[in-house]
């Protein structure tokens, strides 16, 4: 099996090193990742100027561009063959509810998948990096278990799972529940500031979180210690919405 380990935190980040690791039992492993952190990228591709890959061993390549021209770049041009999967990750950070929006590990999962390739997005709900590098070493032998099952399921066309791990050790775990996305809001997350010649600057992040969603959610799971496995897909059409039309629509 041939699978392609991306990321939004680097091509030195420590949780892909650890899904790297766990990978390798799986498969043959290509590593094409951002040359540096490119976190809440979203979608975005690099058009106003050539990128360059640069080879940094094996089927190791970094990129100066975003996580989605990582994947496509991996799958386009730098692997000889397809890779049968694309792992994203392991994100420093949660991606839940509206999270996925934003998320540059979600995305590379995401051109994957748009691309033909089946795609997992792996995120680690943790805090302090320094804390969290034993704890994510500790996971890579239970993700690679959970990875060889999800990678033989026979997944939808056209959906990714989105993996969100609680900030635990690998045998705190509580085990692994199929999930919804939760909804989360912001608050305070906007400072305003003023640079050296008094002029108002506002800088984003940061502030409080506020979460919601029922016993099935994401972050529920998250919160009571298992592994929150959230199906997407790329139809982003409300579908009820649309099965109700005969209620609101009438054409021009």
């Amino acid at each position: 099996m041939r699978l392609l380990c991306t990321n939004d935190d680097g091509i030195l980040a420590h949780g892909l090193d650890c899904l790297v690791r766990a990978a390798e039992p799986l498969g043959e492993v290509t590593v094409v990742a951002p040359d540096r952190e490119q976190s809440a990228t979203s979608h975005s591709l690099t058009l106003h100027h050539p990128l360059r890959p640069v080879r940094r061993g094996d089927r190791r390549w970094q990129v100066d561009g975003t996580p989605t021209d990582c994947a496509m770049l991996a799958i386009e041009a730098l692997m000889p063959e397809r890779p049968d999967f694309v792992l994203s990750g392991i994100n420093h950070g949660h991606n839940m509810g509206e999270d996925v929006l934003y998320s540059g590990t979600v995305a590379a999962a995401m051109e994957g998948l748009s691309l033909g390739v089946p795609a997992i997005a792996l995120s680690f709900a943790g805090g302090d990096m320094r804390a969290d590098m034993s704890k994510l070493d500790e996971l890579v032998a239970p993700l690679t278990n959970l990875l060889g099952h999800l990678m033989s399921l026979d997944m939808p066309r056209g959906t990714l799972l989105n993996l969100n791990i609680p900030p635990k050790r690998g045998d705190e775990l509580a085990g692994v529940r199929l999930t919804r996305l939760g909804r989360r809001v912001y608050s305070n997350s906007i400072a305003k500031m003023q640079d050296p010649w008094g002029r108002p600057i506002y800088w984003i992040g940061g502030g409080s979180i506020a979460w919601e969603g029922d016993e099935d959610s994401d972050f529920r799971a998250v919160q009571d210690g298992y592994i929150s496995v959230t199906p997407l897909h790329l139809d982003l059409t409300h579908h009820a919405m649309l099965d109700a039309s005969h209620t609101w629509w009438r054409a021009p």
